[in-house]
């Protein structure tokens, strides 16, 4: 039986298995591995159409070397109170700025304490210590933010440990656009209904045009962000 982790080529087999249409379950099988090993790889790298078997093996060599370094702190550790109040006091510019976009007070606190911990990981339980709330309302939070793929998952034996993806911009960015293609589509059928030539629907004709315009920027900013980041670990991964 192959050990619990994957190999390069494993990775290489999945890509492949992927470009052929093959299903989760016969990559699975030709791999030796069970089926949720492989669904839970493809969905931390990228998906069915963008997995990657040099980005995925790169992403989870960087989150090897994250989980190496101590994660439980949300500050730096240092011996100069200056320094400990001035990171807090970023945190929690951190936090009012995410509950300012519209994040929940404590899901922001959670998302900060994640991402500002220097590993960029912790445990369910070091988080419901760290912010002193119980484990449900860190559930509540990490759910939240694990459907916007935000915040991955990891089981380590008996707990669970929560970490800021690699890509989690670019996913809350994506997630974005895709709400403004709803606000397009949206739009368009209300000028559908109303009429282009009345005043209800040319708001609506140019709520559409602006909706359009900033979808097709956004597309345009994610898959240069995309290329940018694969160049940066293809480099990286020659380093």
């Amino acid at each position: 039986m192959p050990g619990d982790r994957l190999t390069v080529e494993d990775r290489r087999r999945i890509a492949e298995g992927l470009a052929a249409g093959l299903t989760y379950a016969e990559i699975a099988r030709r791999l030796g591995r069970s089926r949720s090993t492989v669904t839970r790889e493809i969905a931390r790298n990228g998906g069915p159409h963008d997995y990657r078997a040099a980005r995925a093996q790169h992403a989870t060599s960087w989150r090897a070397r994250r989980r190496k370094r101590a994660p439980h702190a949300s500050v730096p550790h240092t011996t100069d109170n200056r320094d400990v109040r001035t990171a807090r006091e970023f945190e929690e510019q951190f936090v009012a700025m995410m509950i300012e976009g519209g994040m929940a007070p404590m899901t922001a606190r959670v998302f900060a304490a994640l991402f500002l911990s220097e590993g960029g990981s912790l445990t369910a339980t070091e988080l419901a210590q760290q912010l002193h709330v119980s484990p449900a309302t860190i559930s509540n939070a990490v759910k939240w933010l694990g459907q916007r793929r935000m915040v991955a998952r990891e089981r380590e034996a008996r707990r669970v440990r929560y970490f800021v993806d690699v890509d989690v911009w670019y996913h809350t960015w994506a997630a974005s656009a895709r709400s403004i293609a709803i606000w397009a589509d949206t739009t368009r059928h209300g000028v559908e209904i109303f009429g282009s030539d009345t005043p209800t629907g040319d708001r609506l004709r140019t709520t559409t045009h602006f909706f359009e315009l900033l979808g097709h920027d956004m597309g345009q900013a994610a898959e240069h962000w995309r290329q940018a980041l694969s160049m940066q670990r293809t480099l990286g991964s020659h380093g």
